[in-house]
């Protein structure tokens, strides 16, 4: 995992195809909180196009920093969701709390219009 950040939009990388190891999740997760805590970005784009599979736990991660985010007025969206993994966003209704782009450059000038 990678976190680039740029103008107050930071993108967050996965860069394994399977994010399924429990620990690892929760590991994951403390670190994007740290940065959200430290930086405050305003938007923070999470970045799947290379993941073909994650557990249900990532829906709880995304969700908590989904949370922190809204603290500071900021906002969460997805990048590179593919459609397997987007069926898991629509079956739990959490697609209705973000917005999904293609790929991270995408999101970023979709967020660099609206701002």
């Amino acid at each position: 995992m990678d976190i680039i950040s740029r103008e107050g939009t930071a993108a967050v990388v996965f860069e394994e195809g399977s994010i399924g190891d429990a620990e690892k999740i929760k590991a994951v997760g403390k670190l994007i909180y740290d940065y959200i805590e430290k930086n405050k970005p305003k938007v923070l784009i999470a970045d799947f196009g290379k993941v073909k599979f994650f557990s249900s736990q990532v829906l709880g991660v995304l969700l908590n920093i989904r949370l922190k985010m809204k603290e500071y007025e900021g906002r969460v969206v997805m990048s590179g969701i593919n459609p397997q993994l987007y069926r898991i966003f629509r079956i739990t209704n959490i697609n209705k709390l973000f917005s999904f782009f293609d790929n991270v450059e995408d999101a970023v000038n979709e967020i660099s219009k609206n701002h």
